[in-house]
């Protein structure tokens, strides 16, 4: 799966709250999702499901009529996982890098 897709549906703030939920409670219907999505119709989160599906970052199960989504821990939820882990990861150490750079500098002579 193309990451370039999970990041272009993780820009749409409805998707952020989707996956959201689906952090919270592991595995959620379209109706108990669309439930505590206010901002947009149930018909518009069935579409945001769609595109977190096809990015790679939810599976979907079916039971019945019903169906269930959930993280997708092998899709491109992983790899967006792991480069924004290495983003923050070589951010991190810069910072700490220039900490003592910086008292040393305001250091009186």
């Amino acid at each position: 799966m193309d990451s370039n897709m999970a990041f272009d549906a993780l820009a749409d703030p409805v998707r952020r709250d989707i996956l959201g939920i689906l952090a919270a409670e592991e595995e959620c219907s379209v109706g108990a999702i669309a439930e505590r999505i206010t901002s947009v119709g149930r018909t518009a989160v069935s579409t945001h499901l769609k595109v977190l599906r096809v990015a790679g970052l939810v599976s979907e199960r079916r039971d019945g009529r019903f169906r269930y989504y959930s993280i997708d821990p092998s899709g491109s939820a992983r790899d967006v996982l792991t480069l924004l882990h290495q983003v923050f990861r070589s951010g991190l150490r810069s910072v700490g890098d220039a900490v003592p750079r910086a008292v040393e500098h305001e250091r009186p002579a």
